[in-house]
């Protein structure tokens, strides 16, 4: 995280991280991003710029923490009672929430986070706790590097470098091959 490591949970290091996010959070919804400033949040926030430059280094830091936070999932992935169907609710789910103009500019943000490789645990998380749903099921089921390359990847190159995002139905294709059983390797 971009928050020092050694500060105790709760307490005041809490309420200020959580004044902090919360008037970033509010300002984003007012305003351009480009014209919000640590001296505006510090004021909304009610502490001083200094107390956000010292825990996170600089805006974009700042920026990256409130939207990973956001990440984080507020509950279990759907459960549809089909390894297909929880894979549709998440896939569709991740598509709608990357390809809102909010869900852009988070990953824009992200892109500065100070732990690279934390959207990945995220995703991987939401991810296994659907193949953990199906574990005891016939059949191998992929692995969450394999849904993260062929489900999330494509969602988000698309999301951020093409003109439109995916269709619901290219990503059923998608989640099709996902599930497809694995070709075996031409070079062995």
């Amino acid at each position: 995280m971009a928050i020092k490591e050694g500060l105790r949970p709760g307490g005041r290091s809490a309420r200020v991280q959580e004044s902090v996010h919360t008037a970033v959070r509010e300002l984003l919804q007012e305003q351009e991003r480009a014209s919000i400033t640590v001296p505006q949040i510090a004021t909304r926030a009610g502490v001083t710029p200094s107390t956000i430059y010292r825990r996170w280094g600089d805006l974009a830091a700042l920026l990256a923490d409130v939207a990973l936070a956001r990440l984080r999932p507020d509950s279990e992935p759907a459960d549809t009672g089909s390894l297909r169907g929880d894979l549709q609710a998440w896939a569709e789910q991740y598509l709608d929430e990357m390809s809102s103009e909010p869900g852009r500019n988070m990953m824009r943000d992200v892109q500065c986070s100070q732990t690279p490789g934390y959207c990945v645990t995220i995703l991987g998380g939401q991810l296994q706790a659907i193949l953990d749903r199906y574990a005891d099921s016939a059949g191998p089921l992929p692995s969450v590097e394999h849904l993260i390359n062929l489900l999330a990847a494509p969602t988000v190159f698309r999301v951020l470098f093409s003109t439109a995002p995916l269709s619901v139905e290219e990503l059923h294709q998608l989640i099709e091959l996902a599930l497809a059983p694995s070709l075996p390797n031409p070079s062995s």
